[in-house]
């Protein structure tokens, strides 16, 4: 899979219809580059990344979360720089990651969503984080003569 340019500043990795995982995207300003949600585990970030050095970007020094579901926010564990997301998404983030202490529960997850069993087989585990960075209305982010 290879990284597609939306724009002059803005990239994108394609949404991987057959495991489900999203599209990421990728924002360059002067001085920061921001990533736009964190993947649905550490194979989706590796190859996210793999695909912005082919392209020679630096690696986000930001990741932005859009929301909690899980293939938006496995991957946050193995970002490179700062992640940012909403408080209530944090607030979520927590809750799961008590949740996954459960093996019923992690196990329940797999039978019901088959790209998550099929992306986190049995000898992968998932690693639940909060965001680096928290805010509760709005956020802007200046990048360099351009502002997210």
């Amino acid at each position: 899979m290879e990284l597609r340019q939306l724009t002059k500043h803005i990239f994108y990795y394609p949404h991987q219809p057959e495991t489900d995982r999203p599209m990421l995207a990728y924002i360059k300003g002067d001085k920061l580059s921001l990533a736009i949600d964190a993947g649905n585990s550490s194979d989706h970030v590796a190859e996210f990344y793999q695909a912005l050095q082919a392209k020679k970007h630096k690696l986000p020094d930001l990741t932005a979360i859009t929301h909690w579901h899980w293939d938006h926010t496995f991957g946050m564990h193995k970002i490179n720089g700062l992640s940012i997301a909403h408080n209530k998404t944090n607030q979520i983030l927590q809750t799961e990651k008590e949740k996954m202490q459960d093996n019923a529960y992690l196990k329940s997850l797999k039978s019901e969503n088959q790209f998550l069993a099929k992306e986190f087989s049995d000898d992968k585990s998932i690693e639940v984080v909060s965001s680096d960075i928290q805010f509760e209305n709005q956020l802007s982010v200046l990048l360099g003569n351009l502002t997210a």
